[in-house]
């Protein structure tokens, strides 16, 4: 599509939009306008299934729309004007009637696949809803449909599929589209930052939720392993699995994580764990524009390494001044122990520990479900090998699948495995933080991602700037596991003294 053919279509799109700008809506904005009548949830949804259908095939982050989203959005619209919902009172209302973009290994009970951008898993009916879809039904929100990924969230092969899927094909960057959109929850990011849709979920084993959002200039949280319910959502490993929103706001991905945390008896020991660290009165009320004065932050040697004279290099030093200008404490030159081995995915223990994990996880989500063309990883396998073509097999490949296959459970190498991660994680960032005292580190985009990561620990990814030939970077906000309302503190905070994003503008 040519930048004019675009220039005229975004310009059609504003335009339909009528009275409610649907460009940079936010959830606030959203719900003013269903209350001072200029807006309704049908109309939302149609606004959002317009730009869709105008920007997807360029853009490809969603795989698939609900079919039943309007009959969704009327519903909501009905309990709206009956002032009387349960669901429209929740939690304020924040999400009700609000379209959500789900990333494709989140299932639903409904018309929805879910895939993982697989075709292999086309067809399968789930058993009922995710737990973290389970609250965003009951705050009444509206799934619209689903968002691409690569394909099995980034773990079929070593080198990644770079954002591609064989079910959504190449998603692209907004901003530079022939830069990496980054993944493997690249959709649910892409679509966020094209104003695709306000709210959408991606999941995290290591970068999936920081990176896409660093690089589509959008608002990432990862939270405390544990935090979210992984119920129903496909899986790669118990340890590090975590579902969190992706946003243009912070604000609003917090209403996002404050609607979907919590106990659930299918993932019973994990969300009861930590459900210690949920603050009575939810997260909104750390939304605070003060939030970054007197918190202790640490600047981690081995992050920071741009050239001098770079964009990058420049706006990072602005940006940790703006934190002191604001009462942060910085502490800088700190050095995490085993810092090289930690970011070493094929030496740290990952290479060992994951692969079993991941096919006895995965086995399990498959036999779960109540109708699924595969159940097993080794049909899965069979089924890349029976569709070349499509599943690009030559150009992907498919090694870490086999190496799982190859695996017989949790034995004595992948306990030692797990061990070694927990002692990098204990006398690594963990011990840092204790002993100087850090309400968070802070990095670039999602550098620091496998340090957290191991440990199970949270993030905040908010945009930072654009590089030289526009592409977006991100500063990422990490700390200890429940550290959430410190993390939103100082992620609002640097948000809203900064004023980073911008829409994009589709650059070849």
């Amino acid at each position: 599509m040519s930048r004019l053919l675009l220039a005229a279509a975004v310009a059609t799109l504003v335009l339909a939009a009528g009275a409610f700008e649907i460009k940079e809506a936010t959830l606030a904005s959203i719900q003013l306008g269903f209350k001072n009548g200029s807006l309704t949830s049908v109309e939302l949804v149609r606004l959002y299934l317009d730009r869709i259908s105008r920007l997807n095939p360029l853009l490809r982050a969603v795989i698939e729309v609900n079919p039943d989203v309007l009959h969704h959005a009327a519903r909501a619209d009905a309990e709206r004007r009956s002032a009387s919902s349960i669901k429209y009172l929740a939690g304020g209302g924040l999400l009700h009637g609000v379209p959500v973009l789900l990333k494709d290994n989140i299932t639903t009970h409904d018309a929805l696949n879910t895939t993982a951008g697989s075709l292999a898993l086309l067809g399968s009916v789930a058993r009922r809803d995710a737990g973290v879809v389970r609250w965003l039904r009951l705050a009444g929100a509206v799934v619209l449909g689903k968002a691409n990924l690569d394909e099995w969230a980034n773990f079929r092969s070593l080198h990644g599929s770079d954002g591609w899927s064989a079910r959504g094909g190449q998603a692209r960057n907004p901003y530079v589209l022939s830069a990496d959109p980054c993944g493997s929850s690249g959709g649910s990011a892409i679509a966020a930052a094209a104003n695709m849709v306000a709210v959408t979920l991606g999941t995290k084993r290591d970068g999936s939720i920081l990176c896409p959002a660093s690089l589509n200039s959008v608002v990432g949280i990862k939270p405390t392993v544990g935090l979210t319910s992984r119920a129903g959502v496909i899986p790669i490993t118990p340890r590090q699995d975590t579902i969190g929103p992706i946003c243009r706001t912070v604000a609003d991905a917090v209403h996002v994580l404050d609607a979907i945390v919590g106990y659930d008896a299918r993932d019973a020991a994990a969300t009861r764990k930590t459900s210690k660290y949920i603050p009575h009165g939810g997260y909104m009320q750390f939304l605070n524009m003060d939030g970054l004065k007197g918190k202790r932050i640490g600047v981690p040697n081995g992050f920071f390494n741009f050239p001098n004279g770079t964009v990058q290099h420049m706006v990072y030093r602005q940006h940790l001044n703006t934190m002191r200008k604001q009462g942060a404490i910085l502490i800088e030159n700190l050095d995490i122990d085993k810092l090289d081995i930690t970011m070493d995915n094929l030496n740290n223990g990952q290479q060992i520990a994951l692969p079993a994990e991941f096919k006895l996880s995965l086995n399990s989500y498959l036999l779960d479900l109540s109708y699924s063309p595969v159940r097993s990883l080794a049909e899965i396998i069979a089924f890349n090998n029976a569709h070349p073509v499509e599943e690009k097999l030559k150009e992907i490949g498919q090694i870490i699948f086999l190496a799982a296959e190859n695996t017989t459970g949790i034995g004595a190498p992948e306990r030692a495995a797990i061990r070694q991660l927990k002692k990098l994680s204990t006398n690594g960032l963990e011990k840092l933080m204790k002993e100087h005292k850090l309400d968070a580190i802070v990095t670039p985009n999602a550098d620091a991602s496998s340090v957290l990561a191991i440990g199970g620990m949270p993030g905040i990814s908010v945009p930072a700037g654009y590089g030289k030939m526009g592409v977006p970077f991100g500063l990422c906000f990490g700390g200890l596991r429940g550290y959430e309302p410190r993390l939103i503190e100082m992620a609002y905070a640097f948000e809203q003294h900064t004023k980073v994003r911008k829409a994009p503008m589709f650059m070849p």
